[in-house]
């Protein structure tokens, strides 16, 4: 299986670890699969000034002139771009006509407008997708499935990029049917109080230097509390080559879109303190 990176500068975190990743879980899991080639609409880095030729060099991949190109040869896609979400929609405007299977990395998309219309396009093209944070994938969070209330930390160098792995986390835990949140600030700490239509409820702290963790109170009343330090990114690689590969799909992809429903309200709560917003 041959896999197309579409990415808005090539060189970035996720696109220069994600290739030894597939690889190493390829290996440890019996997939064969390699990352082939790669497009980047911006062909200077300015992350680390490493250009597509160099970047493509370094990763055994073939340099791709357009999108078309990149997904006529590829049997599954990637679309990077994990800090410019607002990207996201046009690549997937050209990378659904060709109706392979596609991973789209986090943020999904700058708002639930936009990840709404994502899944029309897919919808139309009758393509297969999905998209999350690694974060959903810590395999920590397993002891908290049960759980009625969650509260999750975690950091990061700015908020409208970062607070999605802690919403991935919560709902990944606790599924869909958020109503409303309240938004304080302490400390240079950010919190959101988060409840359900059926009375369950998810708190999160944002700091910069926080790391991610959390605190369950399950159903029969106990706790548990852990911090996420398992190998999520490489699970995530298994994850994406196993959609690839046979088609089925990690998570219920509603959970997507609740994500991006509930990241519009936090980031629209940061704006009115102490202020309760129904959505």
């Amino acid at each position: 299986m041959k896999i197309g990176f579409v990415d808005y500068y090539i060189s970035e975190w996720h696109a220069n670890n994600y290739p030894r990743w597939i690889a190493q879980m390829c290996e440890q899991h019996g997939y064969d699969a390699k990352v082939a080639y790669a497009w980047a609409e911006m062909d200077l880095s300015p992350v680390d000034g490493v250009d597509t030729d160099t970047w493509c060099k370094e990763n055994g991949a073939q340099r791709c002139m357009s999108i078309d190109e990149l997904c006529e040869l590829s049997d599954a896609i990637v679309i990077l771009a994990p800090s410019d979400p607002d990207k996201h929609l046009s690549y997937a405007k050209e990378v659904f006509k060709h109706k392979k299977p596609v991973y789209i990395d986090k943020t999904f998309a700058p708002d639930y407008a936009v990840a709404k219309e994502i899944f029309d396009i897919a919808k139309k093209y009758e393509v297969d997708f999905f998209s999350t944070s690694a974060l959903r994938f810590a395999e920590e969070l397993d002891a908290a499935k049960d759980a009625v209330r969650i509260a999750t930390t975690g950091g990061g160098s700015n908020i409208e990029e970062y607070i999605i792995h802690q919403i991935e986390m919560v709902v990944a835990t606790m599924g869909v049917g958020f109503d409303s949140v309240t938004y304080t600030k302490e400390d240079a700490i950010d919190t959101f109080e988060l409840s359900m239509k059926d009375g369950r409820t998810a708190g999160m702290s944002y700091g910069e230097g926080l790391r991610f963790a959390f605190e369950a109170t399950l159903a029969n009343g106990e706790k548990t509390e852990d911090v996420a330090k398992s190998s999520y990114f490489k699970i995530l690689m298994t994850k994406i080559l196993e959609f690839f590969t046979t088609g089925n799909l990690p998570f219920d992809p509603e959970q997507t879109l609740e994500a991006m429903r509930v990241r519009d309200a936090v980031l629209d709560s940061v704006k009115k303190e102490n202020v309760k917003i129904q959505f």
